[in-house]
Parts: C-alpha cells; sequence; structure tokens
C-alpha cells in the first residue's frame, strides 16, 4: 500500500514539474526546479537529459547563494 502511494506522488511531481517547465529553456527550467527543491534525478527525468548536466546547469545557484 505504502509502495502504490509513493509511486502515484512520484507520478504527480513529474505531471507538476513538466507544468511548471512549460516553454522554459532546459537552464532556466532546471534552476526554477533546484530552486523549488526538486532533486537532480527528477529534474533530469522531467528535461530528458543526464543528472550531470543537470548539476551543471544548476551549479551557479549554489555559488550565487553563498
Amino acid at each position: 500500500m505504502e509502495e502504490e502511494i509513493l509511486k502515484k506522488l512520484d507520478k504527480i511531481l513529474m505531471v507538476l514539474c513538466i507544468q511548471v517547465v512549460g516553454e522554459k529553456s532546459m537552464t532556466e527550467a532546471a534552476r526554477t526546479l533546484k530552486l523549488a527543491g526538486v532533486d537532480n534525478s527528477t529534474i533530469a527525468a522531467v528535461l530528458n537529459t543526464t543528472s550531470k548536466s543537470v548539476s551543471v546547469l544548476t551549479a551557479g545557484i549554489r555559488k550565487k547563494k553563498k
């Protein structure tokens, strides 16, 4: 039962992420989702790229926060 709920929540998260991304560029989308607290693997799945690419695209956010 818990596993089913988690799977459904993951699907809901993906749908919401796709809606947030809309027509944004990959960089802007990755940064927006990262600022919202979404993990790199989920962002990568939404943007159809790798977690490593997401790390590179969002690296500037960490530097700006410091």
